[in-house]
């Protein structure tokens, strides 16, 4: 695995000493079953308008950048193009993604056309994996191609009533993920000419940015859809000591079976530095775009990879055991939300 040791980890040289980043702040939309393709396309559309809008070039203006700066950098939350709904397992199949696929070029179009970096979620299937659904960070370059796939690590229990989630993450079939991909998989880094990028969907999960923060990342990127990434950002920024941006959804009153505050609340996205100093951050729920600047190449030469006592860690880390074990999917898919609940309980040792 690359792992910082004594302060040094792997990375690639640098295009530019400062970046420009933006974190937009969109509505859930999600597919509606009904109309797949109708609702789909409207969906994919809004996305690809919102890069435009936050590139400063929108249709309007001929496609010219006439205000602002060219950003780097976009990042959005964990399903901004299908939305969220409690799908079954042959639901969820009919909406997720190829990777790469017609959806994934229409974003590569855009990140060719303005030559920057885009980081945003989906339901995907990968060939190796049939029948599963995976929860996906993409990360797409400037030459309109997907840079790196960061698979979500695991699903938070516990939030769903009687229900979990049935996408699958690398902790629901560990063993096999790293028979096939190796360690160094498990909790990706993307090391790019604008910095190194780590991307995650994960809640409340210190311990899990710390690890990536290790593994050398430089900007982190925290995009649960559902709820705010701001108090996460903003504690994981000062503990990992890198540049995070946590990146929620807005209002959204037209998301399907859902109220339409979505989890949202103000100041629910947010651009930190890794001394916990708010670069940016959004001032309502509504859909925004947040922007800042990162000094990438300064922050290279002075950063200080965060000291842990690991002769005094790991001995508790090693012993301790969850209740929810790993590989619970190796063994039999849930088709449905309560039937992941019922796995969970089964394995808690709760039912």
């Amino acid at each position: 695995m690359q792992v910082a040791s004594r302060g040094q980890y792997a990375k690639v040289p640098l295009k530019q000493d400062s970046i420009n980043v933006a974190a937009v702040q969109s509505q859930l939309y999600s597919i509606d079953l009904r109309d797949q393709a109708g609702t789909l396309k409207r969906n994919l559309n809004r996305v690809l308008r919102l890069i435009d809008l936050a590139q400063n070039s929108p249709e309007e203006w001929n496609g010219e950048r006439r205000w602002g700066s060219k950003v780097s950098l976009i990042t959005m939350h964990e399903f901004p193009i299908q939305g969220f709904q409690p799908w079954n397992r042959k639901e969820l199949n009919r909406v997720a993604f190829e990777l790469p696929g017609p959806e994934s070029e229409a974003i590569g179009e855009r990140a060719k056309r303005y030559g920057f970096y885009i980081s945003w979620g989906c339901y995907a299937k990968e060939k190796d994996w049939p029948g599963h659904v995976i929860n996906m960070s993409v990360l797409t370059g400037p030459d309109g191609q997907i840079v790196s796939k960061q698979w979500k690590a695991r699903n938070i229990l516990g939030l769903f009533g009687d229900g979990a989630l049935i996408g699958t993450t690398v902790y629901d079939i560990l063993d096999r993920y790293v028979e096939m991909d190796g360690w160094d998989a498990v909790m990706p880094v993307a090391r790019t000419d604008i910095g190194n990028i780590a991307i995650t969907a994960v809640g409340n999960e210190p311990l899990l940015y710390t690890c990536l923060a290790l593994k050398g990342a430089e900007v982190l990127v925290l995009s649960v859809t559902g709820g705010s990434n701001a108090y996460s950002a903003k504690a994981a920024a000062r503990s990992a000591r890198v540049y995070t941006m946590g990146v929620g959804n807005a209002v959204s009153p037209n998301n399907i079976g859902f109220p339409e505050s979505s989890g949202t609340r103000d100041e629910g996205t947010v651009i930190i530095d890794p001394r916990g100093t708010v670069l940016a951050e959004t001032d309502n729920h509504h859909e925004e775009i947040i922007t800042a600047r990162i000094p990438i190449a300064e922050f290279r030469k002075t950063r200080r990879v965060q000291e842990l006592p690991m002769a005094i860690l790991l001995p508790t880390l090693q012993q301790y055991q969850p209740l929810f074990q790993p590989n619970a999917f190796l063994d039999k898919l849930p088709e449905t939300y309560q039937e992941a609940g019922d796995l969970v309980r089964k394995r808690m040792a709760m039912k």
